[in-house]
């Protein structure tokens, strides 16, 4: 009997053996392959910094750049290669200003997470701290998980057969001890992620022998300083990438036979030079896009002429680059992340499910600790509404009516975004501002860009019809304060004006608008 129960015993174990055997081996981590092996020739390095919170773009203009689902695909689509691919963030990016608000703390905080998830999603390799990533401080932010360099930080990276270093360095000095101890470590190739504006990591890049091959200036000065990707033909080339998430910077790592110092490429320049002009006829073509009333046909047309030069452009910066000679070489390329670009379905995913979460925890927010706004001051005006403004100037309303304008807040419903506190400003009447709206769920009444939005309020106005009380004269300095760089990139206060105008609204008497 023993001798049996023995027996059941063993075949049961062996039974089981079989079936754990026969079993499906686990699906690797969709979020980043295996290294491909150490004899590749080469690697590819993506960077992003700047990022300032930025998911997307706000969708305001035709053809805007930008966005973490269409920065995931081109790391995913390199990924697909033979080369080795490693994906570095610069800092800045995980917020867009040093305070918040506290009606801004839930959506901030939410976009925060959604782009740490999508960073995961991307594999992504390492990220420096910046100080507008600390906003809602250093706890919340290594709560997200994220692979950190802090400041004065260094880091050697595996990329096939040589490895990298990355630099956090703020000062020449730091950039050299910082390389030092990255070549110490074996790195063949040092990239500095200069915690400064373009001027100012090129000076530091200019420090008798730097140790770096490359800097990247991480952070910008201004609104202005953000609108371009610069990369400058110093001793060691210094990059700048477009703010908020519209570009990245990627470098093409050739390695020769023999393992050395690396030398930036020149065979390359004709490249960027194409590169470069396909840029300048971008511009042109999104800037006649963009005009009012454009036809719709030769719209199309023309968007799709920009398609075709997206594509040659994308091509341009994803060619693959051959070691020049038995040297190592790299080659620095921006990767503009246009409109017609594919997205990331992950990634894309993520900035939905954001999408939808944040509209309701701000309406939420908005219920439980709103404030009305502060009521005007005797003598102040306030906010009427375009139905007493219509009793007077009925002659005006086609015009807005046919307009734009007219269609603000319907523009963010079509998108469900009509509860981001990022849109909401340029989509109603008399946001924040005394006895306008200060609570999203008190938006009722005011929504589009109604009369008041470039007239001033108009209680004093409708109670005594003059001139003389019409709050403000609208000019280009009204228009820019939603019509700015980031919205409307586009916009030209003389083209634009005359759609706005016509009979009883600006438009000279008899002149057809």
């Amino acid at each position: 009997m023993r001798s049996l129960l023995t027996g059941l015993l063993l075949l049961s174990a062996l039974v089981g053996c079989s079936r754990k055997e026969a079993r499906p081996p686990e699906p690797p981590p969709a979020t980043k392959p295996s290294s491909p092996a150490a004899t590749a020739p080469g690697a590819i390095l993506f960077f992003s910094a700047d990022v300032r919170g930025y998911l997307g773009p706000c969708g305001c203009s035709e053809n805007m750049r930008g966005g973490i689902a269409r920065a995931a695909w081109q790391v995913r689509e390199a990924r697909q290669g033979a080369l080795p691919v490693l994906y570095v963030d610069g800092g800045d990016s995980l917020f867009g200003e040093p305070t918040l608000k506290p009606d801004q703390i839930p959506q901030e905080e939410r976009k925060a997470r959604a782009l740490a998830e999508a960073f995961q999603g991307m594999g992504l390799d390492l990220r420096a701290v910046g100080e507008l990533d600390d906003t809602r401080g250093a706890d919340f932010r290594r709560s997200l998980g994220l692979p950190e360099l802090p400041s004065g930080g260094v880091k050697v990276l595996t990329a096939g057969a040589r490895k990298v270093g990355l630099v956090s360095a703020s000062d020449g000095a730091g950039l050299q001890r910082g390389a030092a101890q990255a070549r110490a470590e074996g790195a063949s190739f040092v990239v500095g992620l200069f915690r400064g504006t373009l001027p100012q990591a090129q000076a530091a890049a200019a420090t008798p022998e730097p140790g770096v091959d490359l800097v990247l200036a991480t952070h910008t000065a201004s609104e202005f300083d953000g609108e371009q990707n610069t990369l400058t033909r110093d001793a060691v080339p210094v990059v700048a990438l477009q703010s908020k998430g519209r570009s990245l910077l990627r470098v093409d790592l050739a390695y020769g036979a023999t393992p050395g110092r690396f030398a930036q490429q020149r065979t390359a320049e004709d490249g960027e030079k194409e590169a470069a002009s396909i840029d300048r006829r971008l511009a042109l073509l999104d800037t006649e896009i963009n005009l009012p009333g454009i036809e719709p046909k030769l719209k199309a047309l023309k968007q799709a002429k920009r398609e075709e030069l997206v594509t040659r452009r994308q091509a341009l910066v994803t060619a693959p680059v051959a070691a020049a000679g038995d040297g190592d070489g790299f080659t620095v390329r921006f990767v503009p992340l246009e409109s017609t670009l594919p997205s990331d379905p992950k990634a894309q995913a993520v900035v939905n499910a954001y999408d939808a979460d944040v509209g309701k925890m701000n309406l939420e927010w908005a219920r439980a600790h709103g404030q009305d706004c502060p009521a005007p001051t005797k003598g102040q005006a306030a906010f009427v509404g375009n139905a007493a403004c219509a009793e007077c100037h009925a002659e005006s309303f086609p015009v807005w009516d046919a307009s734009k304008h007219h269609q603000a807040w319907k523009t963010l419903e079509d998108v469900g975004k009509q509860y981001h506190l990022n849109c909401t400003g340029c989509h109603v009447t008399g946001w924040e501002k005394p006895g306008g709206v200060c609570r999203l769920d008190k938006v009722a009444g005011r929504e589009n860009v109604g009369c008041e939005s470039c007239h001033g309020p108009g209680s004093l106005h409708v109670e005594d019809p003059s001139a003389d009380n019409v709050i403000a004269k609208p000019g280009q300095a009204v228009c820019v304060t939603c019509h700015n760089r980031e919205n409307s990139p586009h916009f030209d206060f003389a083209t634009y004006l005359p759609k706005v105008l016509g009979p009883g609204h600006g438009a000279a008497p008899g002149v057809k608008q």
